[in-house]
């Protein structure tokens, strides 16, 4: 089945059928359902949960002479309330809470002192969305040039797009070896099966910035086109990471590059245009559930997730007869899964306190999209008897990335140590397959050769690569270890070879990386990256197959901000990059729309802000797309955390409060727009909302720092 990314962004908490609006219906809203929504418990432990939040400081109550008659609508009200003149008056500083849980603890208030521990994290999560350093971009935000100054054909095609940047690619891997196609290589059933040695496309991801005044919205405007004999051609792209950094946005973008030997590819990145829609490319990658609790899958397997702790829980292989790995038992009390790692053993062998023993992701971030699926987790590990034991000794942040059209996903991880302590085993890969579905077993030595059968002596310490396979079905799984490194640890072991009996497990693999009673000192910190291919393996081609793929992930297309080649006037393109709407031919002006959903409030600031009364969900950045057919508009719509799941709250929620002053809902203020006669809302969670959506003017409004 193929996705498109607008039905990944589409997913909704509701009926899963779109509501519709028309002029028929606007006569007046209706009050919001009294129906408690489903939503899991903490079902979004990352930056979705950022807002406002801080401590609840009582407030003194007036004297019953001086308090106001009815609510915060009456006449007089404002006027006897403690006034709020800035951010800080209406949140707390970390330093703030930080007094406020030591003064609790001293208190022995332990349920208040809980209660600030997590305000204390909130305001970490919201710091991280406004305050966090971003990377330097492949291309600044200085790195630009106008669509005017293309030639005309090209800038025909480009209509709607007013500035572009130039990417280039050089391949630097080895070029690839020639093999013989082998029949039962081809035991995928896609439809358009890649070549023989599966590296058809290599996934790129760029670091791009952008001046703020030229795009109002990266994932809604940016696109990417290859140039090649002086044409065009757009090539499916995902924005994600997106923040705002003073003037300047910052954000990612992934795609899948042809890798061509040494040739280079050169891309343009077209944006400036506030009347593109979010793109619909059609992608192999799918993506279902909710928060970490995912099944991923593309052309060649598909993956679950621990709805627990987020490890990988199995894997199906997506050919011929389906073989699914997975781990069974009863493990040490936790769910099994395939990935069982993230561990330590404490000093003298006392406890091994483990990721795979959290009853939830105490932290994590999902991106979701055509191009690939991110999973971001983060912690300390568990004790078996937690919380007796609860060390804050090391944390282990663990990220996936799954990806379209490739046969191999990447698991990276940071290991930091924040205090001294000893260890007498720490582990950073293991994979656990129950039963018995590989007959032979692989390993990769340090110069990226692949060896069959049992590693030697001498290399046992030395893996950058191990797996297993089969010799009759040649399913294989294979790990190749691209980077493992420590810094303030004096070595670590590379180990991992792999076991094709064990007693207890069946076969795995486990990496400990450090051994019997070593000293971890306090800011040391372990990486390691590593990819897992599925593909059919045989002994005559498979070796050259995974090498091949090992030396282009090792050694990635290089990223340049580059200059555009010379062109000709007389270049020929068929087709444009803009799809119906998106040029300015909109029979309904876009700017009108958004120009209209200014008159939809978030009556939740009961009293409007200081500066010019309430804010719109434009202001807010709740709205993520707006796109018109005919006389249908269809908004794509964010609410801010899971606390407030109801968008019906801005669709069709009452207006009758005082304090909305005049406002509309969001489908009652697109119908006042000429030629609007439907409006078709749908809620998404994808991506989650941050502050950075928060246009200047709220920002201005809401008194917000700097970011």
């Amino acid at each position: 089945m193929k996705v498109s990314i607008k039905k990944l962004m589409m997913k909704k908490e509701r009926d899963p059928s779109s509501v519709e609006h028309s002029h028929e219906q606007a006569g007046g809203p209706d009050h919001i359902s009294g129906q408690a929504p489903f939503a899991p418990r903490r079902a979004f432990l990352g930056k979705a949960l950022l807002g406002f939040a801080g401590l609840a400081l009582p407030v003194p109550a007036l004297p019953a002479s001086k308090r106001g008659k009815g609510d915060a609508g009456t006449p007089g009200w404002e006027s006897l309330q403690p006034k709020e003149a800035s951010y800080w008056d209406r949140t707390d500083r970390f330093e703030e809470k930080l007094d406020a849980l030591q003064s609790a603890w001293d208190r022995k208030d332990y349920r208040l002192a809980s209660a600030i521990s997590n305000s204390l994290r909130i305001s970490g999560i919201q710091a991280q969305s406004d305050h966090a350093g971003v990377s330097a971009p492949d291309s600044a935000s200085t790195d630009f040039s106008e669509v005017s100054a293309l030639p005309e054909p090209l800038r025909k095609w480009a209509k709607g797009w007013k500035y572009f940047k130039v990417i280039s690619l050089e391949q630097v891997s080895k070029p690839k070896r020639t093999i013989s196609p082998e029949a039962e290589l081809l035991g995928y059933p896609v439809n358009n099966i890649p070549d023989p040695q599966f590296r058809s496309h290599e996934p790129v991801e760029l670091s791009l910035a952008f001046k703020s005044a030229q795009v109002r919205s990266p994932s809604r405007e940016i696109r990417l086109a290859k140039l090649e004999g002086g044409r065009l051609a757009e090539t499916p792209s995902q924005v994600y990471d997106e923040v705002r950094r003073g003037d300047s946005w910052h954000c990612k973008l992934a795609f899948l590059a042809e890798s061509n030997g040494a040739v280079k590819n050169v891309y343009l990145v077209f944006f400036g245009n506030p009347d593109a829609e979010l793109p619909a490319y059609v992608s192999d990658l799918e993506t279902e559930g909710d928060g970490y609790a995912l099944d991923i899958q593309n052309d060649f397997f598909r993956i679950k997730l621990s709805r627990q702790t987020g490890q990988i829980e199995s894997i199906f292989f997506k050919r011929e007869r389906g073989l699914e790995l997975y781990s069974g038992g009863y493990g040490h009390g936790e769910p099994p899964g395939l990935d069982w790692s993230h561990d330590y053993i404490s000093q003298g062998y006392f406890q091994k306190l483990r990721t795979t023993l959290w009853d939830e992701c105490p932290d994590y971030e999902i991106i979701r999209g055509p191009v690939c699926t991110i999973v971001r987790r983060w912690g300390f590990p568990y004790s078996p008897i937690h919380p007796v034991f609860s060390p804050s000794r090391i944390n282990m942040y663990v990220e996936y990335r799954f990806y379209s059209g490739v046969p191999y996903f990447i698991k990276s991880s940071k290991f930091t140590a924040l205090k001294e302590l000893v260890v007498d085993n720490l582990r950073d890969d293991e994979w656990v397959f129950t039963g018995q579905a590989f007959t032979n077993k692989l390993w990769v030595s340090k110069d990226g050769k692949v060896n069959l059968g049992e590693p030697d002596a001498k290399s046992k310490n030395n893996l950058w690569g191990t797996g297993f396979y089969h010799d009759d079905n040649m399913d294989s799984i294979i790990g190749l270890f691209l980077d493992h490194r420590a810094e303030g640890l004096d070595s670590i072991n590379h180990s991992g070879q792999p076991v094709l009996v064990n007693k207890w497990h069946g076969q795995l693999w486990s990496r400990a990386v450090l051994g019997q009673n070593t000293t971890v000192p306090a800011g040391s910190t372990l990486y390691q990256k590593n990819a897992y291919l599925v593909i059919p393996f045989t002994e005559s081609n498979g070796p050259a197959i995974v090498e091949d793929v090992r030396e282009e992930l090792i050694n990635p297309l290089r990223i340049k901000a580059g200059k555009l080649p010379v062109l000709t006037k007389n270049e020929t393109v068929s087709g444009a990059l803009a799809r119906a709407g998106e040029a300015g031919d909109s029979i309904i002006p876009k700017e009108s729309l958004w120009k209209a959903l200014e008159m939809a409030k978030d009556g939740q600031f009961l009293s409007g802000t200081p500066v010019s009364g309430l804010l719109s969900v434009v202001e807010l950045g709740f709205v993520y797309d707006l796109a018109v057919d005919g006389g249908t508009v269809t908004v794509i719509f964010a609410m801010p955390h899971r606390g407030r799941p109801r968008a019906e709250y801005f669709e069709s929620g009452s207006s009758s409060h005082v304090s909305y002053k005049g406002s509309l809902n969001v489908p009652q203020a697109l119908l006042t727009v000429p030629g609007v006669k439907k409006v078709v809302f749908q809620q998404t969670w994808y991506p989650v909302w941050t502050s950075n959506l928060i246009t200047d003017e709220g920002r201005k409004k809401l008194q917000l720092p700097a970011i």
